[in-house]
C-alpha cells in the first residue's frame, strides 16, 4: 500500500445525469478516498476532477472504486466517514507518471519533506 497524505481536495464527478462535487479524505499515488454518502458501486470505472490548489487547470482523472464505506458502517469504521476508495486508472505511462509527480509535490506540501520521506523510505 502506498503512504497517504491528508489532504482535503474538491473532486467532482458525474453518475447517470446527475453531476456530485464531494471532498478527497486522503490521498497516495495510487489513489484517494472520496467522502460521499452515496458511493458508485464496487467496480464502477468513472472519470473525475479533482481541484488542486496551485495547478492553473484541474486534474482529471480516471478511477475505479476499490471499496466502499456506507453511512451505516462508519460507525465500525476506524477512519470515520462514509466514501469510496478509488483506485487511480491510466490511459499511458506517460499519464501514470504526470499523477504521481502531481500527487508526490502534494503529499510534500502536505506533510512536509522530511515525514513524507520518513514515509516512502522507511527511515
Amino acid at each position: 500500500m502506498s503512504p497517504r497524505a491528508p489532504i482535503e481536495l474538491k473532486v467532482e464527478y458525474k453518475r447517470l445525469n446527475s453531476f456530485f462535487a464531494d471532498y478527497t479524505r486522503n490521498i497516495s499515488k495510487g489513489g484517494t478516498f472520496i467522502r460521499t454518502d452515496k458511493p458508485l458501486p464496487i467496480g464502477t470505472e468513472f472519470r473525475f476532477v479533482l481541484q488542486v490548489p496551485k495547478l492553473d487547470a484541474p486534474l482529471e482523472l480516471r478511477g475505479k472504486v476499490q471499496w466502499i464505506v456506507r453511512p451505516a458502517d462508519e460507525a465500525a469504521s476506524v477512519d470515520p466517514g462514509p466514501g469510496m476508495g478509488i483506485g487511480f486508472v491510466y490511459d499511458s505511462e506517460a499519464d501514470r507518471e504526470r499523477v504521481e509527480a502531481i500527487v508526490e509535490n502534494l503529499m510534500v506540501e502536505s506533510l512536509g519533506p522530511v515525514l513524507y520521506k520518513k514515509l516512502v523510505t522507511g527511515r
